[in-house]
């Protein structure tokens, strides 16, 4: 059973619910904060959940409950009495309760014994059970080993165990005590990741927690110790996380859902767990697709013949151009009637859509159906192919291209292509990457997104100076390195990424090409009028300073305004354009040897330049 708590989407409870029922889970944890706020009665939320077709699979939380002082303890039973009062009404039978955090808690493992003992007793005259969890900054119980000999020696049918991957994974524990907890013992299991942050792990679980596959805690070991117990309930997702508590509870409740479908296929053999979905080799992206008006066309055609791309093709029933050099595909979309139409209305002239070429289409199409990316369908014209396309998390389209048909057969298709078109271009092989601007608050979704319907991987997060502000920039990869989407985020407002978020409503903003000369295709730019981003001159200054290079070669990237960086593995060679009517710009780039990065300790010298530009 996929049930998702309360406490980890936006709004108020009964959208909440809608949300999670929207998304396909199973069931629901009701966040007592929420029920507390609800305006209407414990009945209402069950009348409403069963209308919803949602299994409320739990009540939490119940703090401070174990080894109290009296009064105290008298009192915490009252309050237990009342809450199965509540659970009655609500309709579900599980009550989680948290290891005491209160400073009167009594540091006696027995009384924790006795009282657990006590209160299961009271649930189990009642057909109600209670579970038992160690909170990882519990007064004195924080470990689940030592939560699950208190429930072991309670030795009470209606008390379980509660074991929750934040609680266990942040504090090192080891699993194979996990591993050897009787499934009939272990009452529910709570699942959270979480970035690696050295921090209070109070502050850590309260503000940082993600879904599994957006953080680093080994969940994929965890989940194999749960596989060897046997337990067949309930996978609940509990995140607390302030950028999940901003975003819309629709799309929060969708990533997790599909962080749930991921995690299934980390424990082979477990009674939850479903097979991993095939995946395709990729062969690069296929064609960037621009969505822009006629007023934007004449310019934007001038950038690109400077750049070295011809116009080779009309599309055979739509206001469509294509665009060409080398191995890169541009098709610029004029459409009044369209999904590019619809998506230029909201961000201008920009890139729309892009394809990624697959090994296989079929399967790249069933693992995108397994996890739940939305498709699209457009109107085709008689006789023109039929594409796949998934929407992306900002609404933009990823088409999937056989790549058997994409080389040659989908254009001659779908195109009439020009007898003429003879340019060599600049020497543009393919592209290289792609950069993203995002709402902070959707940077999880994406990399989930990413790594679970098309298996890519996510890099390290880098930390980039704006001379306005801090980037962090963030890539996926597909797995053999044909296609990079670096993810840019930025909290501030007036950095680049901030300004292009405001502006156009996130989307590309940098397309990245590859040559095999980059001094050449600069020259062969330039000599076409392409205007080039200026680099300062103390920047070479430096560079002199860092690398041993040929005083002949730093000159000619001084002139050319190219850019250089070198690691153990090889060099990166990279130039800019200037920014196309302030919405993207382009770059060049030429790797030498096993170099795979992007050149990060140069993007602060090319984002003070574009300051200095604009």
């Amino acid at each position: 059973m996929r049930a998702i708590a309360t406490v980890c989407l936006s709004g108020d409870l009964r959208s909440k619910l809608e949300a999670v029922a929207r998304a396909g889970y199973d069931g629901v944890e009701i966040f007592e904060n929420d029920l507390l706020s609800f305006d209407g009665s414990p009945s209402d939320v069950r009348a409403l959940c069963e209308s919803l077709g949602l299994r409320i699979v739990a009540f939490q939380p119940f703090r401070d409950f174990e080894a109290m002082p009296e009064p105290q303890r008298r009192r915490n039973l009252e309050r237990a009495e009342r809450k199965f009062d509540l659970m009655e009404e609500l309709g579900t039978d599980f009550l989680l309760v948290c290891s005491n955090v209160s400073p009167q808690c009594i540091d006696d493992l027995q009384r924790v014994i006795d009282d657990l003992r006590e209160l299961a007793e009271l649930a189990g005259k009642r057909g109600l059970r209670v579970g038992f969890e160690a909170l990882a900054w519990g007064r004195h119980i924080s470990d689940y080993r030592v939560a699950w000999e208190a429930v072991r020696r309670a030795d009470h049918p209606a008390l379980g165990v509660v074991l929750d991957s934040f609680h266990i994974l942040s504090r090192g524990f080891e699993l194979d005590t996990l591993a050897s907890i009787p499934a009939d013992k272990i009452a529910f299991v709570q699942i959270a990741d979480a970035p690696l942050l050295d921090m209070d792990v109070l502050q850590w679980s309260r503000h940082f927690r993600c879904f599994p596959g957006q953080g680093r805690l080994p969940l994929e070991a965890f989940m194999q110790a749960l596989a060897r117990t046997g337990y067949d309930g309930p996978l609940s997702l509990e995140i607390f996380n302030d950028a999940f508590r901003a975003a819309p509870s629709d799309a929060t409740a969708r990533d997790g859902l599909r962080s749930l479908i991921w995690l299934e296929q980390c424990a082979e053999g477990a009674p939850w767990s479903q097979p991993a979905p095939a995946q395709p080799d990729y062969r690069g992206i296929h064609f960037i697709e621009f969505t822009l008006d006629e007023g934007s066309a004449a310019p934007l055609g001038e950038f690109l013949s400077a750049l070295g791309f011809q116009h080779i093709g009309r599309h055979r029933s739509k206001n469509v151009e294509l665009w060409r050099q080398g191995d890169i595909h541009l098709v610029l979309n004029f459409e009044t009637d369209s999904f590019a139409h619809t998506f230029r209305l909201l961000h201008g002239t920009s890139v729309c859509a892009v394809g990624f070429r697959v090994s296989d289409l079929d399967t790249a199409m069933a693992r995108a159906r397994i996890y739940q990316a939305p498709l699209f369908r457009g109107p085709v014209g008689e006789g023109e192919m039929q594409i796949p396309a998934l929407r992306g998390i900002e609404g933009s389209l990823i088409y999937l291209v056989n790549d058997a048909q994409a080389r040659d057969v989908q254009w001659r298709t779908d195109f009439t292509l020009f007898d003429d078109a003879s340019d060599q271009g600049t020497g543009l092989l393919n592209v290289d990457h792609m950069s993203y601007v995002l709402p902070p608050t959707q940077q999880l979704g994406w990399l989930l997104f990413y790594r679970s319907v098309f298996g890519f991987a996510a890099g390290s997060e880098h930390e980039i100076a704006d001379p306005r502000g801090m980037m962090i920039s963030q890539t996926v990869t597909s797995p053999e390195g044909s296609i990079r989407l670096p993810l840019n985020v930025s909290s501030a407002s007036d950095t680049q990424s901030g300004r292009f978020l405001s502006a156009h409503q996130g989307g590309v903003q940098q397309i990245a090409f590859a040559t095999g000369e980059i001094f050449a295709t600069v020259d062969a730019m330039r000599a076409r009028g392409l205007p080039m981003l200026r680099i300062p001159a103390n920047y070479y200054d430096d560079l002199a300073a860092r690398f041993e290079l040929d005083d002949s070669l730093l000159e000619a990237m001084r002139t050319r305004n190219i850019l250089y960086d070198r690691n153990d593995d090889g060099e990166f060679f990279h130039a800019y354009t200037e920014t196309f009517m302030d919405r993207f710009f382009f770059e060049v780039v030429e790797r030498r040897g096993d170099y795979s990065q992007f050149g990060a300790v140069n993007a602060p010298i090319r984002l003070a330049a574009q300051a200095a530009q604009r």
